[in-house]
């Protein structure tokens, strides 16, 4: 039997990963700096093979006892965080950003479980394309993805990746944007904003809107609609999508009909409840989110500047938001905080919290199930923000 398999463009070690499950030679790109991805194929990157019937994600195992930190802990998940704990890279926070760059990444750890359980890639019949554009004091760069054989004017997602600001680019999250142009059938942009320390507060923050701006006087020249547009974050993507929205109100440029904020950065408060709990959390803990702070701002008092500390920044007359978090994530505080603001601030708000997953889950719905569940659920939302 032949099927499609879809590729996630990830790190070279992620790479190995997919050719001992596929089975066929691709091209795979190293870990890269968010400007060095000029490597987009302009043409259909679905590969055909033979499948063999592998296995589940109810087959998966972890190997050791659940964490400290996490009794509630799912298993594909545990299995994940065993599999990133084995690659003994070095935390983060004891490394520069050049250097952090280069560990492997969750993403890493979801190929390299599912080769190892041999689950097969989920079809995704997506095609992609690259596209530099001028911001201001430069010049970043987007990946387009195209659900393949749609035709009319489709809704078009603006996709802004986490990594706190300072680490991983856009072929990291390519499993999230690819599902949501799959099976949201919409043109999705994303972002390959400039990166700290390099470019520190608030570039990320305007290359996204500078980015948001473009697509909407370009949506038309890529087969999408210009009056449907949305904006979907994870992490510091997350808080970067809020932004736009923000900054769409403010300069008067036409809003997006729906914000959708993953495990957002929404708080310069870091002894929340879930800080607190969840200090010593992987993939994320404390450390790292200090770490992170500290390499995109410029000081310590910007951290309260209201474009990062969201939950003081003037939230009335945005567009509807769904907020999504992670049970075990440090993060967690802030997406309910936010949300909280968000209702005063009189915009309409749903929120989900995904119990047994840690922050990152996101984008894992090939073998995470409450991954899978978060996923169908921003897929809902957005399908009903564009009138689908």
């Amino acid at each position: 039997m032949k099927t499609s398999l879809q590729f996630i463009k990830a790190p070279v070690k992620s790479c190995l990963a997919m050719l001992a499950l596929a089975s066929v030679v691709a091209a795979c790109n190293g870990p890269s700096k968010s400007t060095d991805t000029a490597t987009d194929s302009t043409t259909t990157i679905t590969k055909t093979i033979d499948t063999v019937k592998g296995g589940t994600p109810d087959s998966v195992k972890p190997k050791g006892p659940k964490p400290v930190w996490a009794p509630d802990i799912n298993p594909q998940m545990q299995a994940v965080l065993e599999k990133l704990a084995s690659y003994h890279d070095k935390p983060i926070p004891q490394l520069t950003a050049a250097e952090a760059r280069q560990n492997h990444t969750a993403t890493d750890a979801v190929m390299d479980v599912m080769k190892d359980y041999k689950i097969p890639m989920p079809v995704m019949k997506v095609d992609t394309m690259g596209k530099d554009i001028p911001v201001t004091g430069g010049n970043i760069h987007l990946r387009v993805y195209t659900p393949q054989g749609a035709t009319g004017a489709l809704p078009v997602i603006v996709y802004y990746h986490g990594g706190g600001f300072v680490i991983a680019n856009i072929d990291v999250y390519d499993a999230s944007a690819k599902t949501l142009a799959d099976q949201v059938g919409a043109v999705v942009v994303s972002v390959a904003y400039r990166l700290a320390p390099e470019h520190k507060f608030p570039t990320a923050h305007n290359d996204s809107f500078e980015a948001y701006q473009w697509v909407v006087k370009n949506a038309a020249s890529m087969n999408g609609d210009p009056k449907m547009i949305a904006v979907v974050g994870e992490s510091a993507g997350g808080n970067l999508a809020t932004n736009v929205a923000i900054m769409a109100r403010d300069k008067k440029v036409q809003a997006p009909v729906q914000v959708v904020s993953v495990y957002p950065i929404a708080s310069a408060n870091m002894f929340s409840t879930s800080y607190n709990k969840y200090i010593e959390a992987k993939p994320l803990d404390k450390a790292m989110m200090m770490w992170f702070t500290d390499k995109y701002t410029n000081n310590a008092a910007e951290a309260k500047d209201p474009r990062l500390n969201l939950v003081a920044a003037n939230l009335k007359g945005l567009p509807p938001f769904t907020i999504i978090n992670a049970e075990l994530d440090p993060l967690l505080s802030d997406g309910e905080a936010l949300a909280g603001k968000l209702k005063a601030a009189g915009v309409s708000v749903d929120r989900k919290v995904y119990n047994g997953v840690t922050h990152e889950f996101f984008g894992m719905g090939a073998l995470v199930p409450q991954a899978k569940e978060a996923e169908g659920y921003a897929v809902s939302q957005l399908k009903s923000a564009f009138g689908k």
